[in-house]
């Protein structure tokens, strides 16, 4: 089994302000957008549930899924979330210019 990094893109919106809305990014090592998806949902699952505890969120999973920059009240549509393989946007073999 290959695991390569992977990005998951969620779209989010403030149901208290219709017009916020924005795009949570989780990244990880999985191996298929099927299995990063649920490795993104569980990141953000527990890490809700480390806030609501009045913990710190987790981090230093062994597949490096985490949940930083949670937005307590907002809402994540999951149901129109992607995942593809994450590109370094400042590797060497990028195209971006520094």
């Amino acid at each position: 089994m290959i695991l390569r990094t992977y990005e998951v893109d969620v779209p989010i919106h403030d149901p208290a302000h219709p017009g916020q809305r924005g795009l949570h990014v989780f990244t990880g090592v999985a191996d298929s957008p099927t299995t990063a998806l649920r490795r993104a949902h569980q990141a953000y699952d527990a890490a809700l549930a480390a806030h609501t505890a009045g913990r710190e969120i987790p981090s230093g999973q062994p597949d490096n899924w985490t949940a930083r920059g949670l937005r307590p009240g907002w809402e994540l549509e999951w149901t129109a979330a992607t995942a593809s393989l994450w590109h370094n946007p400042v590797s060497w073999n990028s195209d971006v210019a520094l």
